[in-house]
Parts: structure tokens; C-alpha cells; sequence
């Protein structure tokens, strides 16, 4: 797990979407399969509306990852102490747990290493 230790070290302060990529690869460098959900960027109506109708949730969770036993876990990602859930967020990670799943906040590549060290 030496590769814990020095992603943590190199990824940390990042923004959303650089966090974002370097989550992700983490995650499946260490065997977790896991998948964004491309819901954010600018769109326009025509193209959003395409997208609502074809299944796209607002508020959705930035990635999923799936692990043995049918467990599955919803994480958002917020840049630092200063981002904060939209109410569609708040509502999604409502519902989420209603439905007996896991949903994580995660504001630093730290908390990905930390779930990777207690779920590896």
C-alpha cells in the first residue's frame, strides 16, 4: 500500500475536477470499481433538456463505487472546507440513504485514501 502514502502526499488541494481524475484513477489502481457521473458543465437547453429526458438526476452523487457483497457507495465531492452541497445534492444523499446505501463527502484526496485503507 505504499502507493497510499505517496498519492496522498501528491494529490491533496486540488479542485473538484482535478480531484475528481485523480480519485478515480486511485480508486482503480487499487482494484476498486467505481464510475463518474458526468452531470455537471455548462450545457445548453436543447442539450440539457436531451439529457433530463434520457435519465440524467440532478443532484447525483459525482462517483459510485461498488464493492463485494452488494454494497454500494455514493460520493460527492466538494474543493476543501468551502464547498457546499446543493439543496438537489442534499435531496439525492437523502434518498440515497432512505435506501439503506452509503453516501460520502469527501473534500480531499485524504478521505479517498482513508476509505481505500478501510475498505481495501
Amino acid at each position: 500500500m505504499d502507493m497510499l502514502e505517496n498519492g496522498a502526499n501528491h494529490m491533496s488541494g486540488k479542485n473538484e475536477f482535478k480531484l475528481q481524475k485523480q480519485i478515480i484513477q486511485f480508486l482503480r489502481l487499487n482494484h476498486f470499481f467505481c464510475f463518474a457521473i458526468p452531470n455537471g458543465g455548462s450545457r445548453n437547453k436543447i442539450e440539457a433538456f436531451h439529457l433530463k429526458q434520457s435519465g440524467v438526476l440532478a443532484g447525483a452523487s459525482d462517483i459510485v463505487i461498488l464493492l463485494k457483497g452488494g454494497r454500494c457507495v455514493f460520493v460527492e465531492l466538494k474543493d476543501g472546507k468551502t464547498g457546499r452541497q446543493s439543496d438537489t445534492q442534499k435531496v439525492f444523499q437523502k434518498n440515497v440513504e432512505s435506501l439503506g446505501f452509503q453516501y460520502l463527502l469527501w473534500r480531499s484526496f485524504d478521505d479517498c485514501v482513508s476509505f481505500v485503507k478501510n475498505n481495501y
